[in-house]
């Protein structure tokens, strides 16, 4: 297995860390939308009850990628960052690029 460079990994931390910023401003503007529909109106309230469903799998879909990037920068703190944790095989820069909390090569991706 072929170590990050320390600046491979900063810039990798740094594209989490900030993917993380982005992912709470959305997950509080998410909660704040659902908190916000009181409709009294029958037609509105079936109208919001649809979008509370969307708002709902964004905000799942949201804290599910938090969990893989504060997983991700565990494993940079453990050292294991950029490898695939089912074959150990180093994960492509490219796939990083794209998934950079991915704990997976692209053999072993679900």
């Amino acid at each position: 297995m072929t170590e990050f460079s320390a600046a491979d990994l900063k810039r990798r931390k740094a594209q989490l860390v900030a993917r993380l910023t982005e992912l709470d401003a959305r997950l509080h503007g998410i909660e704040d939308e659902l908190l916000s529909h009181q409709s009294r109106d029958w037609e509105d309230l079936a109208t919001e009850r649809e979008q509370d469903e969307v708002l709902t799998s964004m905000g799942q879909g949201g804290r599910d990628e938090l969990r893989a990037i504060y997983a991700a920068l565990k494993r940079m703190d453990e050292g294991e960052y950029g490898f695939c944790t089912v074959c150990g095989e180093r994960i492509t820069e490219d796939r990083l690029d794209i998934l950079p909390a991915t704990p997976f090569c692209r053999v072993h991706a679900p």
